[in-house]
């Protein structure tokens, strides 16, 4: 804008020549002069503006007030303004800058004063505490002689009550007594099993071949059905031909009515007390038989010859009593009633 004007008053001086119109070119000239020095501040205004705003960022308040100061004086020197009054508002603007930053610097070197007297406050609490344990140190000698004195005047100390119930609490010691006590009760249970069957039973059987031929076998209780077989076998082959030609997976078994499996063992028949249809199937010691003696709807806790037979003459005879009567031992079924006749079965699964 200044610059058109300025073209403007060069344009006017062209138009003036005559001698009486000298005030008006001396006074267009003084104006054209002041045009050019607001003209030349306004630019430097602009330039320190710039380098102040890009060269040195302040905080966002003081960017703000410097930004408002900046463009209250733009708007002071809109338009036509003398360079007495354009000088002034100058004078006003950088005096209000060098205020705030001397009052800026001077929040600072506060804040810096502040933040140094701290340590140095917590040096001199640091030394009175060294003077005051300096003092102190003198008395540690007639406290400790006094307390030890209070100390040895007393009858009780603090401790363990022992009336309290620990046994929730982890405790090394005895939970090695008690993997030692457990230890050693499975090994002495292990030593009475074992000794257990080492224990000699006298078994009483019948060798039956359509007629019953009892003998006596001696053998150990932890002895399998298969291993009697066997030792039977052996001792029957002297008396029967047949049996020579057998050997002991060709014989059965049977007790009270019910066929017993090789692999079962004695021992387990009498510690699980097995019953059979007409009798326990854990003694093995032979009494009369209970059809003879005595009312049979009467249970009894006697047994029965168990019968050794070929298997060859039980497919032949499985329909025909006393073998349609025989089943497979099965230890998940009980008997509790004992039955004797043929075709009568009264028992509960």
């Amino acid at each position: 804008m200044l610059q058109n004007e300025l073209k403007t008053n060069k344009s006017a001086l062209q138009m003036i020549n005559t001698a009486d119109e000298g005030r008006a070119l001396r006074y267009l000239k003084k104006r054209n002069a002041m045009l050019e020095e607001a003209e030349k501040r306004r630019e430097a205004l602009e330039e320190e503006t710039k380098k102040r705003r890009w060269g040195q960022i302040d905080s966002k308040y003081q960017g703000g007030v410097a930004d408002d100061l900046e463009e209250a004086f733009k708007k002071e020197t809109v338009g036509l303004v003398s360079a007495e009054d354009f000088k002034k508002k100058r004078e006003e603007l950088v005096r209000l800058r060098e205020e705030r930053e001397k009052k800026r610097e001077e929040e600072e070197a506060a804040a810096a004063a502040a933040a140094s007297s701290r340590p140095k406050l917590k040096l001199e609490r640091q030394k009175k505490a060294k003077l005051s344990f300096g003092e102190e140190a003198e008395d540690d000698g007639m406290h400790n002689k006094v307390a030890k004195s209070l100390v040895k005047k007393k009858d009780f100390s603090l401790g363990k009550n022992p009336e309290v119930d620990t046994d929730f609490l982890p405790d090394r010691q005895r939970e090695q007594r008690l993997r030692s006590e457990r230890a050693r009760l499975v090994e002495e249970y292990k030593n009475n099993v074992e000794k257990e069957k080492g224990e000699i039973l006298e078994i009483t059987y019948s060798y039956w071949d359509g007629s019953g031929h009892r003998r006596n076998l001696r053998i150990a209780k932890g002895s399998t059905i298969g291993q009697f077989l066997e030792a039977a076998r052996n001792a029957l082959a002297m008396d029967f031909a047949e049996v020579r030609a057998l050997s002991a997976s060709d014989l059965m078994y049977i007790k009270e009515d019910v066929i017993l499996p090789h692999h079962v063992s004695f021992y387990e028949l009498i510690r699980s007390k097995a019953r059979g249809k007409s009798g326990p199937l854990f003694h093995f010691d032979v009494h009369d038989d209970i059809r003879l003696m005595s009312d049979t709807r009467v249970e009894k806790d006697e047994s029965h010859a168990g019968k050794i037979v070929d298997r060859k003459w039980y497919d032949r005879n499985k329909h025909i009593f006393p073998a349609s009567r025989w089943e497979v031992y099965d230890p998940n079924k009980t008997f509790e009633t004992y039955t004797v006749h043929g075709r009568e079965v009264n028992a509960k699964n």
